[in-house]
Order: structure tokens, then C-alpha cells, then sequence
């Protein structure tokens, strides 16, 4: 039975979407089954995995609004392990058409049922705002994995979604819980992001994990070519950083590889 990760923050330009959809690959590579949900109606997170959002004739939209069953609208990425309900033109207009309907908050939830079985790992990339769609990506959500940017306003945003996250909790997702911050964007030749990552570490203590995500020239080129950073340029750091991020992510829920990952991870 899958874990159910959101992976969310309400400032835009932490490295939220680079973070679904390059810790996916990277749980993938190492064997795990994932499915990446692309919540925003931006559709970064679908065309980081190889299909523009124009392209993509039914995705998590038609789960929302029980057009399609989750499954008939699952993509495979050329990634093995890695799959995709995408994000279509449609999901823009999905907010208002969402209002009006019965169990609004808990659609996703109830659509990611029927194939939370077929995965290890789902990740929720959120769109950067408190709506309807944030709301039910948390309330279909075991944990919420929090990017945050190391600069000085790296807590800006924070505050807003904890806020949520706790109204999530007491009302529609007693069992949300918080999997962990991750740093991203950081210069650790800076004294600033050197300054940023120690006062983080200190107001969230074991929360944070140890791996910290550089900012990567090859991390931003990526999704142009919609290939995961691993896939794209395996060597570069921002693959490295990722790849360790996975490994501690699994460490931390007491997950132990088999013994034949490596080939797998090679072959990408």
C-alpha cells in the first residue's frame, strides 16, 4: 500500500515541482513503484516527465470529477517504476467546477483508492496556493514533504501551510502528518545560505533533512528536455543531491534496498 507524500509550499520558486518530480525518479531508480500526481493546473510536474499538458488527453482532472477511474487516466514515463496522472488544460477551470459538489475536499482521496495499491509512493505536487485542490491533495495525503529555499525569506509560506495542514488534521485528515523539510536552491558558498540552513536546522531540529539540494544549472535545464534530473545528466550534482535525498527518505521510514538496485540505477 502506497505512502502518499504532498509535496507543497506556498511560495513559488523553492524547487516544489524539481523536488515531486526528481525524488519520484530517484525512488523509482532504486526500485520503488511511483506514481506522481500532478496537482497543478501549471502542469510543470507532467511535462518534467515528458508530456507538455496540451498533450495529455485525460489526467487527474477526470479522477476529480469521475469522468475516468484514476487508472484509465495513469500515464508510464520513460522512467522505470514511474508513472503519471497528469495534469490536462482542464484542471484550470477544476476549483469552480469543485465547489459545488459533494465530498469537494476528499475527491482525490476517494480517486486514488482503486491504485494506491499498485504503488510504494505517490507524490502530490500542489499547486503554490490554499485552494480546493491544495486541500484535497492534503486530505488525500499520509505526510506533506515541505521544500524550502535557503535564502532569507525561506520560512515566508511555511507559517500559511502549517496553518492548513492543522486545519486538514482537524477536519477532514486526523492521521496528516509532517515527513520533513528539505533545503533547496542553496550556494553553501554563501554565508547566507550557510546562516539560512542553521537557523532552519535549529527551529525544526530532525524535521530537516541532511541532504541539501544545490542549486544546479543542469536541475533547471532538465525539464525543458521533460526528462527527470537523473535521466538527463546522471553525474550532475543536483542527480546526486537527489539520489541521496531518496536514500535518506527511505532510511528514515526503515526501508532496506535489495541487493540488485544498483544495476538499476546505473542503467539510467
Amino acid at each position: 500500500m502506497a505512502r502518499i507524500v504532498s509535496v507543497s509550499n506556498q511560495k513559488g520558486g523553492v524547487g516544489k515541482t524539481t523536488t515531486a518530480v526528481n525524488l519520484a525518479a530517484s525512488l523509482a531508480s532504486l526500485g520503488q513503484r511511483v506514481l506522481l500526481v500532478d496537482m497543478d493546473p501549471q502542469g510543470n510536474a507532467t511535462s518534467g516527465v515528458g508530456f507538455p499538458r496540451n498533450e495529455v488527453p485525460m489526467g487527474v482532472y477526470d479522477a476529480l470529477l469521475d469522468h475516468r477511474e484514476a487508472a484509465e487516466c495513469i500515464m508510464q514515463t520513460g522512467t522505470p517504476n514511474l508513472d503519471v496522472l497528469p495534469a490536462s488544460q482542464d484542471l484550470v477551470g477544476a476549483e469552480l467546477e469543485l465547489i459545488d459538489l459533494k465530498g469537494r475536499e476528499r475527491r482525490l482521496r476517494t480517486a486514488l483508492l482503486s491504485v494506491r495499491g499498485d504503488y510504494d509512493w505517490i507524490f502530490i505536487d500542489c499547486p503554490p496556493s490554499l485552494g480546493l485542490l491544495t486541500l484535497n491533495a492534503l486530505a488525500a495525503s499520509d505526510s506533506v514533504l515541505v521544500p524550502l529555499q535557503a535564502e532569507y525569506y525561506a520560512l515566508e509560506g511555511l507559517s500559511e501551510l502549517l496553518r492548513l495542514m492543522a486545519f486538514v488534521k482537524e477536519r477532514l485528515n486526523p492521521d496528516l502528518e509532517r515527513e520533513g523539510i528539505v533545503l533547496t536552491l542553496s550556494d553553501r558558498r554563501t554565508n547566507l545560505c550557510r546562516s539560512v540552513e542553521e537557523d532552519v536546522r535549529d527551529m525544526l531540529q530532525d524535521e530537516v533533512y541532511e541532504v541539501v539540494i544545490p542549486r544546479s544549472v543542469r536541475l533547471g535545464e532538465a525539464p525543458s528536455f521533460g526528462r527527470p534530473i537523473l535521466d538527463y545528466d546522471r553525474r550532475s550534482t543536483g542527480a546526486e543531491a537527489y539520489l541521496a535525498l531518496a536514500h535518506e527518505v527511505l532510511a528514515r521510514r526503515g526501508i532496506v534496498l535489495e541487493e540488485d538496485v544498483e544495476p538499476l540505477r546505473e542503467a539510467l
